[in-house]
């Protein structure tokens, strides 16, 4: 089975870094599932892929073209390898700590806001009190 033919030339690259070849990835083209009728239940346009050193199995059935979940799959194969193999450096543990990191950032800054708030509160409750 050779890589699918409208590939990213970033895809390729990495399937060669992490020595990913078109001969250790079975493809299995089966049914898809969710919405869609009849159309998803005739055709068998999901598609698995099975990468057989790392024994990682993925499915991909967003779309209804074949051709294109086959492409899905096999980046997300990839990307699942990477993570494998590399660990915290791979891309997708990356992101996901980029995304982690700007939480953290916008929960300090909805404390600083609250507690700029409660400044003004307290404020406007001292404006109340009596001169002596």
């Amino acid at each position: 089975m050779p890589f699918p033919a409208n590939m990213s030339v970033s895809m390729e690259r990495l399937a060669r870094e992490l020595n990913v070849l078109p001969q250790d990835v079975t493809e299995q083209f089966v049914r898809g599932s969710g919405k869609g009728g009849q159309k998803v239940n005739k055709t068998s346009s999901a598609v698995m892929l099975t990468h057989l050193p790392t024994g990682i199995s993925v499915r991909g059935d967003q779309h209804r073209s074949q051709a294109l979940n086959r492409r899905e799959a096999f980046k997300l194969l990839l990307l699942k390898i990477e993570v494998e193999k590399r660990g915290k450096e791979s891309k997708l543990m990356r992101a996901a700590y980029k995304r982690k990191k700007q939480k953290d950032r916008r929960s300090r800054r909805a404390k600083e806001k609250m507690l700029k708030d409660k400044h003004h509160h307290s404020d406007i409750k001292e404006a109340r009190k009596p001169v002596l």
